[in-house]
């Protein structure tokens, strides 16, 4: 089991309150070779739950200072930081093919849509991740297939913009079915700026998730329960 979990090549696009916790998860259960995707620094709205960031990294390139401290549990570990954006300008610079898991915490709509047609058209297994925004209850986190998914607004807009895109522009559906973490819990966003659309997930100027509340514990359990799909199809496949 040490082997293969040493010898595993994971890309990690998404380095914030999900992906952040996935990747420490990695790193701590034995994943020799990970590459973390982040074009962000830290600021100050994200040290109520992202893993790296305190007051002393604020300003620093989230994968550098996410390396810094996965280097500090595992120094052997081949940890490869990345600051940039997965989007069609870039995506052809990753060979995915060359993992054996991606995962995927992005927020930016089209970039999702993208890694998603593009790494189940891959040989690598993967996982994405759906909105952790507005839960508080972290009983209701779940696993599920991406065309199974109910009661997720993230889930339901990801699916419909696939399939008018394969309808009306010949666009690819997924090559092939992946598993996603969601929560189907959806609480109102009493912080949102008057006059804003707390309802909506979609920010139509950047095709971004909406900026809604996210609490530590249910970002860490997406990212724990991502990390926690890779391990167990690493055991799993020992069984095969």
């Amino acid at each position: 089991m040490f082997d293969r979990l040493s010898a595993a090549r994971v890309i990690l696009f998404g380095v914030g309150g999900v992906g952040s916790w996935c990747a420490e998860g990695l790193i701590r259960s034995g994943i020799g070779h990970l590459t973390i995707v982040d074009s962000d620094c830290v600021v100050p709205s994200n040290v109520n739950r992202q893993l790296m960031a305190t007051t002393a990294t604020i300003g620093r390139p989230k994968v550098e200072a996410l390396r810094e401290r996965l280097l500090e549990i595992n120094p052997l570990a081949d940890v490869l930081a990345l600051q940039q954006t997965y989007c069609e300008a870039t995506a052809d610079s990753f060979d995915l093919d060359s993992y054996d898991y991606v995962i995927d915490c992005i927020d930016a709509l089209k970039d999702k849509i993208l890694l998603i047609l593009k790494a189940t058209a891959s040989k690598a297994t993967f996982f994405s991740s759906m909105g952790a925004a507005l839960k508080v209850d972290p009983t209701r986190v779940r696993v599920g297939e991406f065309f199974s998914v109910r009661d997720c607004p993230l889930g339901a807009m990801l699916r419909k913009k696939i399939r008018s895109a394969a309808r009306h522009k010949g666009a690819p559906l997924p090559a092939k079915p992946f598993l996603c973490v969601y929560d189907g819990e959806v609480l109102p966003n009493l912080g949102a700026p008057e006059g804003s659309s707390a309802a909506s997930p979609e920010d139509p100027g950047h095709g971004k998730i909406a900026v809604n509340g996210s609490l530590a514990h249910i970002t860490a359990i997406f990212g724990f329960t991502l990390c926690g799909l890779v391990i167990s199809d690493i055991y799993n496949s020992l069984e095969s």
